[in-house]
This record gives C-alpha cells, sequence and structure tokens, in this order.
C-alpha cells in the first residue's frame, strides 16, 4: 500500500533489548506483561539504565516490590542478567523504549484484529524526516499508528510538525497519535495537535472527546493515551475512525 502511493519503503533495523527471533513461548508471555502499564514503566526504566541498574532504580512509578518481581521475570525471560547482589543488567541493550512498544502494539494488532502490520518502516521521501512507527492494513484500508513512549511534557512542537509531515505523504485512511500514558491528554497534547493542523488548514475541527482521554480531530486522527488500557484505547480508536467513514445503510 506504501508502494501504490509512489514511496520506496523498507524496514529499519529493529531496536529491541531482546532478539526478534524469540519464542514464541517468550514473546506471548512478553507481550501479556507489556499489557500492564507499571511493567512497561519498568522496562522503559531498565532500558534507560543502560549501564546497569538496581530494581529500585529503574523508576519511581512502582514499589520496591513490584520492582523485585518485575526484575526476576525479565530475568526468566532471559532479557536481564545478574552483575552481583541486587545490581542487574540487560543483556541485549537498545537505545529507547520506543521499539519495544511498537513490537507489542504491532503484535497485539495481529493477534486481536487480524491486521497485516509493520514497524519501523522508512519511506526515503525527500524533505520529510523519521519513520513510520507502524502501519496496518486491513479492509482496504492503510491506518498509521505514530507511538510516543516519552511523557507528554518530553513532546516538542517539532515532533508534532513532523507527523503531519508523514501524515501528509502517507495519506492514510485512518492516522493515531498515541502517547503511552495515564495522564490527561487535553492539557498539552490536544492543544499542539489543534493548534498544528490549524496553522495548515484554513478548515479545523474542533477537538472532540470520544471517552475520557481518546480524542479525535475529524474522522480521519485520533489522540490516544493508555488509561485504562492501551490496546483498548486503540481499538476503540480504530473502530471509530472505520465507522466514522461508512455511513449507516439504514
Amino acid at each position: 500500500m506504501l508502494a501504490r502511493r509512489g514511496l520506496r519503503p523498507s524496514l529499519a533495523r529493529p531496536d529491541l533489548p531482546f532478539p526478534a527471533d524469540i519464542s514464541s513461548e517468550t514473546a506471548d508471555a512478553l507481550t501479556e506483561r507489556l499489557g500492564h502499564y507499571a511493567f512497561r514503566l519498568f522496562v522503559r526504566g531498565v532500558i534507560h539504565h543502560g549501564d546497569g541498574f538496581a530494581p529500585a532504580e529503574a523508576t519511581s512509578y512502582v514499589s520496591a516490590a513490584q520492582a523485585q518481581t518485575f526484575t526476576q521475570t525479565l530475568v526468566t525471560m532471559g532479557m536481564v542478567a545478574a552483575d552481583g547482589p541486587d545490581r542487574y543488567h540487560l543483556v541485549r541493550r537498545a537505545a529507547s523504549f520506543g521499539g519495544t512498544l511498537e513490537w507489542y502494539v504491532a503484535r497485539e494488532l495481529r493477534r486481536w484484529l487480524g491486521f497485516d502490520v509493520a514497524t519501523g518502516v522508512k519511506f526515503h521521501a525527500r524533505g520529510v524526516g523519521g519513520d513510520l512507527d507502524l502501519v496496518a492494513a486491513g479492509e482496504g484500508k492503510l491506518i498509521y499508528v505514530e507511538l510516543k513512549s516519552s511523557p507528554p511534557k518530553h513532546l516538542s512542537n517539532g515532533e508534532i510538525s513532523a507527523f503531519f509531515d508523514r501524515v501528509r505523504l502517507v495519506r492514510p485512511d485512518l492516522a493515531l497519535f498515541v502517547i503511552d500514558t495515564a495522564l490527561r491528554l487535553s492539557d498539552k497534547v490536544v492543544p499542539m495537535l489543534t493548534d498544528e493542523l490549524a496553522r495548515r488548514s484554513d478548515a479545523v475541527p474542533e477537538p472532540s472527546r470520544v471517552e475520557r482521554e481518546l480524542w479525535t480531530l475529524g474522522r480521519h486522527l485520533y489522540i490516544v493515551n493508555s488509561r485504562t488500557d492501551l490496546m483498548t484505547n486503540i481499538g476503540r480508536a480504530i473502530a471509530e475512525g472505520l465507522l466514522s467513514q461508512h455511513p449507516p445503510l439504514v
């Protein structure tokens, strides 16, 4: 579908703290654990401490007991090894949590909704930077998902502008801007996207709340956070987007 749009897509090397060809049993177990927000925060902290970590250092958002449990889970999966008393390191380092988040969401979209999915897609278009974090195809529709693993306070205007550049280039049927956070999106993220859209167009739809912190800007763009469940919110956004593009028959 990207090639039909005149692009020359290729896949970036996955940035994962585990081998891309891990066993299906380990992949299933890791996917199940990544479904929990606290575990994702912990893994993000572990990746950030690339030189080694004590469980309590990885993140302040989980208890000491949770940190120990999560560490042992990663040891069992072969992702983390012990260096000594209460010190551990990643067996395979990653630059950020972004690649793991993409891997998790892609795997769930395949399993749960039956999409054909690709992550880390380079499109080699002059003047448009970045990769497509995740693209999904189903029912003849192309869905582009931008995934942010850092909290909203780190989101920049440049990232928002680059996202809209990619949307304009690819022209997906549906675009999702997803931030893996339990924080509100209405304070900063929704206004930033609305302002950038207004800079590019005279006709800007008003942001509309679908539910909680799931927002839409028109029929083709949804803004999603992870409260109370990331994949449930993504699935709801996709359903809303697809249904809104097809009027009821009766």
